[in-house]
């Protein structure tokens, strides 16, 4: 397993310095309060990161759910009247 793995292009983040590797997006998800930590689309980000950590998922999907994870919470932020909408659904054990 390996954290280090960085992303083939950096990931912009609202605060602080990009994420250039895995552990640098998960240590900005651990530091997000527990109730938008616990929303379907960080779930499923962390899952990515996860399936990429241990090699069972590409680091472009890593990317993907942590860029997608902050345009829905950009999303949320701009337009608080359409929360609630267009929920991903995040399994562990679904197959993409």
């Amino acid at each position: 397993m390996s954290w280090d793995r960085p992303f083939a292009q950096p990931v912009p983040l609202p605060e602080g310095p990009p994420a250039q590797t895995l552990r640098d997006a998960a240590d900005y998800i651990r530091k997000l309060p527990q109730p938008e930590r616990d929303g379907q689309e960080w779930r499923l980000a962390v899952q990515m990161l996860i399936d990429a950590a241990e090699d069972r998922g590409p680091m472009l999907f890593a990317r993907m759910g942590i860029v997608r994870a902050l345009e829905a919470h950009a999303e949320r932020t701009l337009n608080p009247e359409r929360q609630g909408q267009g929920n991903l659904k995040c399994d562990r054990d679904a197959s993409i």
